[in-house]
């Protein structure tokens, strides 16, 4: 044989197969490496989205709820809401889709507290039950000068008075001297001249279940989703071991608290401190009675303990490919690479407005 032919001979056939056998599990080895990280690159957006949305609900519910029963600043009823009505009520209420007063929701609270505008006033007349039609005082601090202290069409506002009586109007119209309303609960109450009236607004927070939303309604015409993908929410109490003793009416006057001799009425228990100066209200406590306030807007005494509100939010992932199953997802999915899963995402906090905790 010629030896330069045997020289210039090229790769059998077998030793090209191994080549081409190296070649592929050197390649297979790469790709093995980079895939993961390619797979968790993607989910991770989807975990950034879901903390950021649990981070914009918890953002809404805090500034709200630090607000409860903000009270008016001037005039006979200074000081916080809570000295009169319930601040912090554990249902739906408003003007549509309201629940009935004997329920409640650890997934719906309506957060109620007075504008901080300077429109806070009293009647001027008597305001009858089921009347539409209210006069008011205009004292100096009034805002306007108009006949009605300042009401315009739109304005929501809150009559009072230390019954712990309360009622939510909308301003529908002015007729000097007096202004129409839309009531947003019915109630069987009317109101003597002198009680209390301030413009007022109203959180309602809410879950929708099939739909999955944080929404907010605002008492009246306004429901809105706050965020999507929510799988849970709850709310929790937490309040003065000692039974309310405000509102105290005046003697002669009965209310959910006092008889008319200013004697404190039985049925309000006194609770043991938890871990704290705080006792745990649970829900079975906030609709059993007895029950302050008038129709629609009737509520349980308890909740005049009201000190601080616990919550909590979950969130899930928007993507079914990024959810598996088990105790992680209250949705499961249909992701089966644990490298792009994300979890439900929940997150717990408390809040103590100041406005429920001012006198203690």
């Amino acid at each position: 044989m010629n030896r330069a032919q045997t020289v210039d001979r090229g790769f059998s056939l077998v030793e090209s197969l191994v080549a081409l056998v190296l070649l592929l599990v050197v390649m297979g080895a790469v790709f093995g490496l980079v895939n993961p990280s390619s797979i968790a690159s993607r989910a991770q957006p989807e975990a950034i989205d879901v903390q950021q949305r649990a981070r914009v609900a918890a953002e809404a519910l805090q500034r709200d709820l630090s607000m409860a029963g903000a009270g008016p600043r001037s005039g006979p009823a200074t000081g916080s809401l809570s000295n009169h009505v319930a601040a912090v009520i554990p249902r739906r209420m408003g003007l549509q889709g309201r629940d009935a007063h004997t329920v409640a929701r650890s997934d719906a609270i309506t957060i109620y507290r007075v504008a901080a505008g300077e429109l806070q006033t009293t009647l001027l007349d008597p305001l009858a039950a089921g009347s539409l039609n209210m006069t008011m005082n205009e004292p100096s601090n009034c805002p306007a000068r108009n006949g009605v202290c300042g009401l315009a069409p739109g304005m929501s506002v809150v009559v009072f008075d230390d019954r712990a009586i309360f009622d939510r109007f909308s301003v529908t119209q002015i007729v000097n001297p007096a202004a129409l309303l839309q009531a947003h609960q019915s109630s069987s109450a009317g109101y003597a001249a002198g009680a209390i009236v301030a413009e007022a607004e109203s959180d309602i927070y809410w879950h929708n279940g099939p739909a999955k939303q944080l929404r907010h309604y605002d008492g009246h015409l306004t429901d809105v989703p706050v965020v999507d993908n929510v799988v849970g929410l709850g709310f929790a109490y937490f309040g003065d071991p000692a039974p309310p003793v405000r509102p105290k009416p005046p003697l002669g006057t009965m209310n959910c608290l006092y008889d008319a001799a200013g004697n404190l009425t039985p049925g309000l228990v006194t609770l043991m401190p938890q871990g704290g100066s705080l006792a745990e209200l649970p829900l079975s406590m906030l609709n059993d009675g007895p029950w302050c306030g008038a129709g629609d807007n009737r509520f349980d005494a308890d909740l005049l303990r009201v000190r601080r509100v616990r919550v909590s939010i979950r969130i899930q992932a928007t993507q079914a490919a990024h959810r598996g199953t088990g105790a992680d997802y209250a949705n499961g999915g249909f992701g089966r690479n644990a490298l792009a899963a994300v979890p439900d995402y929940s997150i717990t906090f408390d809040i103590a407005p100041r406005n429920l905790n001012s006198g203690r």
